[in-house]
């Protein structure tokens, strides 16, 4: 036995105990597993199978420099397709049907001449005899070329027949033993009641079975008894935890954007909502469409919207100096590639920037499905976090019930208020008539809240002539020069004017701006005057008077693009010469709420975007107005400005021309009212109603409360990011190498050639794509799935490879069986519960996982499925089992993700030094597909079980083995304090004899009685950690201070932290670690 007398670890405890563990493994019955894989280039028995045993052979080691990729083409000569392979060139025949010692590709894998030797001696390939074996084989019997197997339609075989008639359960045992009896091969027995049922319960919910569980099943003697047992299980809300536990990985689900701000974000429901679609097996063609395509549903509901974040959890930048066109096609390119990953089984993202090597995807493709994911009004440079509180555009909000009742009810009453507008307006002609007669001697414009004139800058400041109590002040010493009125400033593009305390407006409020400016030329962009921050620091959340091509612009946005309005001039100002700029906004949150004017007169304008959904202002540190400059943008460089006015409403027409200098007013104003023209009169109509009449002021009042109202409401909503497809499709190019500003021929929205052709009647977008996906015809979608199952319930699929179904992929161990699957899976409706029961129903499934070492050597990877499924747990199960067998786990399903126990310091790396604010109570014991998931750094206990980043999609998770997993078993702090509460379970349920203690321990971590030799060994390793502790009580109580929960202070300290080093060294026995 070895002891490691270590330092004391800072617990309180040595871990010289280890040996203990050590003798622990040493009895435990587990089978072996060998280390060797099966290469792809074992002998195919009968007739050579060209997709089974050549085609690989050629991907592997021909396709680089002859295959698919026309640019990496050699010699141009290609070997991916029949023409190809069996043309004549130089005189020469490639293959000869037949005819193996005429073929040319014979002679050069054959050939002694380096010269003349394929492949290249440089290429570092070099075919095996097996594989040239193979190769000759099949050239000799004919040659029969055929489509890679992941290409063909889905066949629909019958289940061959076997000479044992007694152990096939269902059709999937009879294909299995069908190749068995090929290999040579016999099933194992079935798996002990004990071990079967944990491994079901495993793979069915993530968690072991409890005592009672099993129980209940040992002492059903019913012929169905395992049945019930499966059933239950699918019908356990705890099933779609487990599956989206999986699911996620898929997803690349993650509670952060990623890169190195790596901010939060909050994309919870949609984890809820894959939880919910699991456990009411929602049919699975279904639950790929909501995803790809719910918001373009018939009548879209908010679940089926919110199922469309799926697309939009991708990476996402917030870093200062990005190019945003550069990120916006890498998230977009990111939805190809989880597209082609978790729906079609390929690796699209190699033909990103040449054609693929490998498969027959190209370029084109590529782009003609990127066409169909990028038709969102989305950025690509997410504002920073520390400004403002954001989702990423465009958004689901998710309110309840009952907030969606008030909104439906403040929106009606809008309406409806609005409505009244034009009937109020006529009704004033009487009352207006008769003020005519009596309005004041001179005209006045209402509302002006503060005035600049730039006349002069003094100790920095220029005067407010409205309020004296709020000067504006100058940045970076703009220059005056003579202006429209007096002076004016002249800016460069890097200084200008802020007015604190001026011009601070919601979306609510009705305002007007007005100034004099004069532009040096057409620039793309100006920033004339706003009260916002930049696109890059805030998604330009305010608002804001840009030229654009000489164009005025006047946008208000709560985030840039998509929850935004912005409108944009028909033409041009001039440039070198003063105009005058004006904008009205009347709190609508709408388009139509802006006016633009030009030198006092309305300006056509064309709509950019009308969807202003959330305020314009800021939590906190709201900025100030200002005029020439914004920080990361392009300043009014050259420009001139004069005369600013702000107002607090909306002015009207005819007062815009009056702030312009113009006397349409002050003319109208003082005419004979008899004598009044027609747009004079509704000009000053429009005058009244706005400053004098009594009920249009009421009428003011009471709609500004309903939209306030409205925006009240609103505002606190959570939104989650979704897909809303745009009217219009947004051109899609072939990009030269991939990259984002090099476009080259124009593409349209397609699927690729080598699979069935987009559906005539289907929309040419992504619920087009969707049909296209979830057809009959699609040989790829159900085949993937279905592997998935398998995967997920056997360790490895019937294609290893379930993230590449293409050439460099592994040939399917059951082709038949992998086809009918697929095809019965489409013929239930897509039911994912019933396919995972056929599966775990079949003996195939309850075999036993020991195996002989015979068996070990003939079949390490149980390719072949003589034996049951053993794998090691997830990182996920792992601690969750802690959790359960502890009686800490909290079995609430759904809400924001926890944060629970983890080494202090490691979020403090990433850039603004964050902290990790642990969770308390429930949130430290929830299961762990809650845990908070920070792409920089994962939850550290699970990514030494080999969770990944979920920077990209994954289907299928590596399986390392490491000393840091058995580390991070005994001293993380979640691992502790479980076995410090499953000891307290121990003393307290285990019974009085310390033999019945230890038994019922052992069965609640491994689901088992212990053999004796196991029982001793357990004995031993309690008795002497209790006089070790006893000798040392300190050390105990600094053992049993670790983790929140409170110890049950009635349980002598001395057996309870003996019971812990215990219960830890369960947690690291073979059969609390594997399921077998």
């Amino acid at each position: 036995m070895c002891y490691f007398r270590a330092s004391v670890d800072g617990r309180g405890r040595g871990v010289w105990w280890l040996g203990f563990l050590t003798s622990l493994l040493l009895v435990a019955k587990a089978p072996g597993f060998a280390a060797a894989a099966v290469g792809r280039d074992s002998p195919a028995k009968g007739e050579a199978d060209f997709s089974r045993d050549v085609l690989p052979i050629l991907s592997d080691n021909c396709f680089k420099c002859h295959g698919p990729d026309e640019k990496a083409r050699k010699a141009k000569l290609r070997l991916d397709t029949k023409d190809g392979a069996f043309r004549v060139k130089d005189g020469k025949t490639v293959i000869v049907p037949g005819k193996s010692a005429e073929s040319e590709l014979f002679k050069r894998i054959i050939t002694s001449d380096p010269d003349d030797l394929m492949p290249p001696p440089e290429s570092n390939h070099k075919l095996t005899v097996k594989q040239i074996a193979l190769v000759r084989r099949w050239i000799d019997e004919g040659a029969k070329w055929g489509r890679h197997w992941a290409f063909n339609p889905i066949a629909s075989p019958a289940p061959p027949r076997v000479k044992n008639k007694h152990w096939p359960v269902n059709e999937i045992d009879r294909f299995v033993l069908a190749q068995l009896d090929e290999e040579k091969l016999a099933p194992s027995p079935e798996a002990d009641r004990e071990r079967l049922i944990r491994r079901v319960t495993f793979d069915l919910t993530g968690l072991p079975p409890t005592s009672v569980e099993i129980d209940a099943f040992l002492n059903d003697k019913s012929s169905n008894a395992y049945e019930k047992v499966v059933d239950r299980l699918l019908n356990s809300p705890r099933y779609g935890e487990r599956m989206a536990a999986s699911w996620l990985d898929l997803a690349r689900y993650a509670d952060t954007y990623g890169y190195q701000m790596d901010a939060p974000r909050p994309v919870w429901p949609y984890r809820d909502w894959v939880i919910k679609a699991f456990n009411e097996n929602l049919p699975f063609d279904r639950f790929a469409t909501w995803q790809l395509a719910g918001d373009l549903l018939p009548e879209a509901t908010k679940e089926q919207r919110l199922a469309t974040a799926f697309n939009r959890l991708h990476l996402q930048n917030e870093e200062g100096g990005v190019v945003e066109e550069e990120f916006r096609v890498s998230y977009v390119v990111d939805r190809v590639d989880t597209f082609g990953t978790a729906f079609l089984g390929l690796t699209l993202e190699c033909s990103r920037c040449h054609d693929h090597k490998f498969d027959p995807i190209t370029m084109r493709d590529f782009y003609s499905l990127f066409s169909f994911f990028q038709n969102i009004d989305e950025a690509g440079q997410n504002p920073y976090t520390g400004f403002v509180d954001y989702t990423p555009v465009p958004t689901l909000l998710l309110s309840d019930t009952a907030t969606d009742e008030k909104l439906a009810k403040l929106a009606q009453q809008i309406v409806a208020k609005e409505k009244q507008f034009t009937a109020m307006r006529e009704a004033a002609r009487g009352a207006f008539a008769e003020w005519l007669k009596s309005k004041p001697d001179e005209p006045s414009v209402p509302g002006l809240v503060a005035a600049f004139s730039f006349d002069e800058i003094e100790t920095n400041k220029v005067a407010n002539s409205v309020d004296s109590s709020k000067p504006a002040s100058a940045h970076e010493g703009p220059t005056l020069v003579e202006g429209k009125y007096g002076k004016a400033a002249e800016l460069n593009g890097d200084n200008g004017f802020t007015f604190p305390g001026v011009g601070h407006f919601t979306r609510t409020d009705p305002f007007s701006i007005a100034l004099w400016l004069q532009t040096p030329t057409h620039a793309s962009r100006y920033v004339v005057l706003h009260h916002t921050k930049a696109p890059a620091d805030a998604g330009s959340r305010g608002y804001e008077l840009l030229l654009e091509d000489g164009h005025i612009a006047v946008g208000l946005h709560h985030l840039w693009p998509g929850n935004s309005l912005k409108v944009r001039s028909k033409t041009a100002i001039p440039t070198n010469q003063w105009v005058h700029v004006a904008f009205t906004y009347d709190g609508s949150s709408r388009a139509a709420g802006v006016r633009l004017f030009l030198n006092g007169a309305p300006v056509e304008f064309e709509v950019v975007r009308d969807k202003l959904r959330k305020d314009i202002t800021y939590q906190g540190g709201e900025p100030d107005l200002a005029i020439g400059y914004r920080f990361r943008d392009a300043g009014f460089k050259g420009g001139k400005v004069d005369e600013l006015r702000v107002f607090n409403r909306a002015l009207t027409g005819i007062e815009v021309a009056d702030v312009a200098g113009r006397d349409d007013l002050r003319v109208a104003w003082k005419a004979n009212p008899d004598s009044l023209g027609a747009v004079q009169r509704d000009g000053l109509l429009d005058y009244y109603v706005a400053n004098v009449y009594p009920p249009a002021k009421q009428f003011f009042a009471d709609l500004a409360a309903l939209r306030r109202e409205q925006n009240r409401t609103i505002n606190p909503i959570l939104e989650i990011m979704a897909m809303e497809e745009l009217l219009r499709p947004k051109p899609a190019y072939i990009l030269k190498r991939g990259a984002y500003d090099a476009p080259g021929e124009p593409v349209s929205a397609d699927t690729p050639k080598v699979l069935p052709p987009f559906p005539k009647n289907a929309p040419r977008n992504r619920l087009g794509l969707a049909q296209w996906l979830l057809s009959s015809e699609n040989p790829l979608m159900a085949r993937v799935t279905v592997n998935r199952a398998w995967q997920m319930m056997f360790g490895r699929g019937i294609v290893e490879t379930s993230d590449n179904f293409g050439a460099q992929g592994a040939v399917p161990t059951h082709p038949q069986l992998l086809d009918r699957l697929a095809n019965d899976f489409m013929a239930s409706g897509w039911n994912y519960k019933a396919l995972l029961k056929k599966i775990a129903m079949s003996a195939t499934y309850r075999q036993s996982s020991k195996a002989s070492p015979e068996l070990i050597a003939r079949d390490p990877d149980n390719k072949w499925l003589a034996r049951g499924p053993a794998r090691r747990l997830t990182a996920e199960m792992l601690r969750d089992e802690a959790l359960a067998a502890s009686g800490l786990l909290v079995e609430k399903i759904g809400g924001p993700s926890v944060r629970p126990y983890q080494p202090p310091g490691l979020w403090e790396i990433a850039m603004g030094n964050p902290k990790y604010e642990q969770g308390h109570g429930d949130d430290l014991h929830r299961r762990s597909l809650y845990t908070f998931w920070k792409r920089t750094v994962p939850p550290p206990v699970m990514v030494a079980f080999d969770a990944p980043e979920r920077n990209v999609c994954i289907v299928r998770r590596q399986s390392t083995s490491t000393p840091l997993q058995a580390l991070a078993l005994l001293n993380d702090t979640q691992i502790v304090e479980a076995a410090r509460s499953a000891s307290e379970r121990m003393l307290k349920e285990g019974g009085a004899a310390l033999d019945d203690r230890i038994i019922w321990v052992f069965r609640l971590l491994t689901s088992r009685r212990p053999t004796p030799k196991e029982l001793a060994v357990l004995k031993q390793l309690f008795q002497e950690q209790r006089e070790l502790f006893a000798l040392d009580q300190q050390a105990a109580a600094k053992l049993l201070a670790v983790g929140e929960e409170p110890n049950d202070p009635s349980l002598p300290p001395v057996d309870l932290a003996a019971g812990t080093i215990l219960a830890e060294a369960l947690l690291n026995h073979d059969e609390a670690v594997m399921r077998r």
